[in-house]
C-alpha cells in the first residue's frame, strides 16, 4: 500500500464535509467531534487551501457558520459551498418558481425567489415538515405540471445527530420520484457540478484537491468520480457494515 506521502502528492487543497466530520448536530446546536476544532486549526495554519462542502439544508449558510463559530471552529460564510444558494442560482437562471418542501431554518435563503404559481418543486431535509400533507402537496404540484421538475438539495439516506441516526432528504426524494415517475435533479453532493463549483472557488483542479467526509457515497465516491482523491472519517454516519455491503456489491 502506498505511503501517505505518495497518496497526497500534489494536493494543494482540502474540501471538508461538516456534519459528521466537524460536529454532530442536536439540541443546543450539537457538539464538536473530538479533535475536530484542533484539526481544522492545523489545516488553516498549513499551506493548503481549505473549503467546506456541505449538504446542510436545515440551516441557512449564515446560521450554520454562526453555530460552528460558537462551537470554536475557524470558519467564514465565504468558505462554505452549500446547496441552498446553488439552488437559488439555478432557479433564477431557468426561470423556475418553486413549491418549497424545506425546513423553516433554510427558508430565508429563498426570500428573493418567486414562489407564485409554482412550476417546480424544491425538496430539502425538512425534518418534521415531512408530513403526509406536505409530501402529498408536493406530489400534487408535480403531477399537475406538463414537464415536472424536482430539485433536491442532496440525496443522502441518513445523517447522525447526538441523539442518533436521522433520515435525510434522500428517502423522501425517492418517494416523489417513484410516485411521479420522474428523476430528481440533485443540487449538492454527489452532483459533479456541486464539487466543481467548490473547486472553482478554490482555484484548483480536481487532481489537486482531496475530499474528507463521513459518507462513502455522497462524499467519497462523489468526489472520486470528479477526479479528486477522498478520505472517509470513522465518525458521523460511518458504519463498517455499509462499507462491507458496498464492497460486496
Amino acid at each position: 500500500m502506498a505511503a501517505w506521502g505518495e497518496r497526497l502528492a500534489g494536493v494543494r487543497g482540502v474540501l471538508l464535509d461538516i456534519s459528521g466530520v466537524l460536529y454532530d448536530g442536536g439540541e443546543g446546536g450539537g457538539a464538536p467531534i473530538a479533535g475536530s476544532v484542533e484539526a481544522l486549526a492545523r489545516l488553516k495554519r498549513s499551506q493548503l487551501k481549505v473549503r467546506f462542502c456541505t449538504n446542510e439544508s436545515q440551516k441557512s449558510r449564515g446560521d450554520l457558520v454562526g453555530m460552528l463559530r460558537r462551537l470554536g471552529f475557524d470558519i467564514s460564510e465565504g468558505e462554505v459551498t452549500a446547496p441552498a444558494p446553488a439552488t437559488c442560482l439555478i432557479l433564477k437562471e431557468r426561470g423556475l418558481r418553486p413549491h418549497l418542501l424545506i425546513h423553516d431554518g433554510v427558508r430565508s435563503e429563498f426570500d428573493q425567489i418567486d414562489t407564485s404559481n409554482p412550476n417546480c418543486v424544491v425538496i430539502a431535509d425538512a425534518g418534521e415538515g415531512f408530513s403526509y400533507q406536505n409530501m402529498n402537496k408536493a406530489f400534487q404540484v408535480l403531477m399537475e405540471l406538463e414537464n415536472p421538475v424536482l430539485l433536491s438539495l442532496g440525496k443522502g439516506r441518513y445523517y447522525k445527530e447526538t441523539s442518533g441516526l436521522m433520515l435525510d432528504v434522500g428517502p423522501y426524494m425517492k418517494a416523489l420520484e417513484y410516485a411521479c415517475g420522474i428523476e430528481a435533479e440533485v443540487v449538492g453532493k454527489p452532483s459533479p457540478e456541486f464539487f466543481k463549483s467548490a473547486l472553482r472557488e478554490m482555484g484548483l483542479e480536481a487532481h489537486q484537491a482531496i475530499m474528507i467526509g463521513d459518507d462513502i457515497m455522497g462524499d467519497v465516491s462523489g468526489a472520486q468520480r470528479c477526479g479528486m482523491r477522498a478520505l472517509q472519517v470513522r465518525t458521523g454516519k460511518f458504519r463498517i457494515s455499509v462499507i462491507t455491503v458496498i464492497r460486496e456489491v
